[in-house]
């Protein structure tokens, strides 16, 4: 790729990595809800799924899967539910006390959760389909690596936002820790918005093919 539409694509991979959505709230919910470590696990996981519709971007798996609207209905329901289960069950556990520290088993099912979560939620896929193919270039070739190359770029991008996400949120969780019942109620309410987030993926409609 050229220097200047490489620098074109990191500015506005940089920007909508800045921009707050679904993601950011997530990992953001999961670390009110499990602190830093889930936070870090779940960001991790979720940067994998996001792998997952790169490479699968790139080898023209998504763009079948857009095209059908069954397969589309069919995974956006999958993960919508996935999404549902895990703000029922987040809200369920909000009445134990919150730990201070996680095991490796709980650090594991954040991990697995990000994964699922992103890797089942087509809308990713539409984004990657509708924005990286805008900066590839014929003439250099090798258009499936110079996909699957800006969609590496784009994930960590994206991590790396939701890293600084995951910090911010555990500091705000620290300082509510003193405050028992308050944080009760923040990590109910992170399970009422993950579970939101799963009616919203419910609600989204397939993008429009030509």
């Amino acid at each position: 790729m050229g220097s200047a539409n490489l620098s074109v694509f990191l500015l506005a991979a940089f920007i909508l990595a800045a921009i707050p959505g679904p993601g950011i709230f997530y990992v953001a919910a999961r670390t009110l809800s499990g602190g830093r470590q889930a936070g870090i696990s779940s960001t991790f996981g979720a940067a994998l799924g996001g792998l997952v519709h790169v490479v699968a971007g790139g080898l023209g798996v998504s763009a079948v899967i857009l095209a059908s609207a069954q397969l589309f209905a069919g995974l956006k329901l999958v993960g919508a539910l996935y999404l549902i289960w895990l703000g029922i069950r987040t809200f369920r556990e909000a009445g134990n006390a919150p730990p201070k520290q996680i095991t490796q088993t709980e650090a594991g099912r954040a991990f697995r959760d990000g994964i699922v979560v992103e890797a089942l939620n087509p809308k990713t896929a539409a984004f990657f389909l509708a924005f990286i193919p805008q900066f590839l270039e014929p003439a250099a070739g090798y258009p499936v690596l110079q996909f699957m190359a800006l969609g590496l770029i784009s994930v960590a991008l994206n991590t790396l936002a939701d890293i600084v996400v995951v910090a911010m949120a555990f500091t705000a969780r620290a300082n509510l820790l003193r405050k028992p019942r308050l944080i009760q109620r923040l990590r109910q309410g992170s399970g009422i918005f993950i579970a939101g987030l799963g009616i919203s993926l419910a609600l989204a409609r397939r993008p429009a093919t030509s």
